[in-house]
């Protein structure tokens, strides 16, 4: 039997269903967010209105850039405690596979994940069928060259400049993220039954010979486990603190590093470095974030003039064009 179907049947859900069916209807339901009856609001683009934001975004950004690469520039080894840090070239720690290589859980003392460690950790999750602690990639590849700073004088030998090695990492990472396994045993008890990763030559226990700065919470290794954005990077290593308001904390003169040479970087094309600075009110010296803000001011000032000539001499012709008809 032949049946006819039109436009109307496709727009209700098609033709009609057999006797005792239900009928299939695929219009939305009739609410103001499916039938897109919701209030909306659209900004009308002036002169009046676009011509002042380009302005005031000048206005602002150029004396806070001016003032940021000010401050930064102004930076000096001279004033207040001083930072070393080291670093480190074409090295990413920003590669997905890299920065997924640890266990958390084990980092954070859990005894399950201590001696069976996240598969994320792989293949540096376990070394002649012992759990490696503290697994993955970014453990295994921590940075252990040793630094030494000496004030070159008249005197026989090189006076050391003290290097503290507590305070450099954040303290959240200090305090929450990382602990040790829970007891009252030795550190080295509460690690046995694991093994160290492969490419450090002592065990976690045994970084530093300070309680309070060995195993999971030793700073260098917390500082280390931060991974960076970019391959070229730096990390605090020490703090040279100040030790009188009247005496800079570095004074001028002949200054000897002393570098155990421990981290090869040929491998992968790399370059390291040393860098001494102090910080101000915005962190570190970094002049990206003043130049960033004068050129993002500098180009809405810039616009703004652009904009402004163009609407004047538009806005002329059009009234003359006007009185003209």
């Amino acid at each position: 039997m032949a049946m006819n179907y039109n436009a109307k049947d496709e727009v209700d859900g098609g033709p009609p269903c057999a006797p005792g069916a239900t009928a299939k209807n695929r219009r939305p339901d009739n609410t103001a967010f499916k039938q897109q009856r919701l209030p909306a609001w659209q900004p009308i683009l002036t002169a009046g209105t676009v011509l002042p934001t380009f302005f005031i975004i000048g206005l602002i950004f150029i004396p806070i850039g001016i003032g940021i690469f000010v401050t930064s520039n102004n930076i000096r080894e001279i004033e207040g405690n001083v930072f070393m840090y080291y670093g480190l070239s074409n090295f990413y720690q920003n590669h997905r596979r890299y920065v997924k290589s640890r266990d958390d859980s084990q980092l954070n003392g859990d005894s399950g994940a201590l001696l069976n460690p996240s598969k994320e950790c792989e293949p540096y999750r376990r070394n002649e069928d012992k759990p490696i602690a503290p697994c993955g990639a970014i453990a295994n590849s921590m940075f252990n060259d040793t630094l030494e700073l000496f004030l070159v004088g008249n005197e026989s030998y090189p006076t050391p400049i003290p290097l503290k090695k507590k305070g450099i990492a954040w303290w959240t990472d200090k305090n929450v993220k990382f602990r040790n396994p829970p007891g009252d045993q030795s550190l080295e008890e509460r690690f046995k039954g694991t093994t160290n990763p492969v490419n450090w030559v002592k065990p976690v226990y045994m970084l530093d010979s300070e309680p309070d700065n060995n195993g999971f919470i030793n700073e260098d290794f917390i500082v280390w486990m931060r991974t960076a954005a970019l391959p070229t990077f730096r990390k605090l290593y020490r703090l040279i603190e100040r030790k009188s308001d009247l005496h800079p904390t570095l004074p001028a003169g002949r200054y000897y590093l002393n570098i155990t040479y421990n981290y090869p970087v040929h491998s992968f094309d790399g370059r390291k470095r040393m860098i001494l600075s102090t910080i101000s009110w915005m962190g570190g010296k970094n002049p990206f974030l003043g130049i960033a803000y004068i050129a993002i001011g500098s180009i809405s000032f810039l616009l703004g003039v652009v904009l402004l000539v163009i609407n004047h001499k538009y806005r002329n012709s059009s009234n003359t064009a006007d009185i003209t008809i």
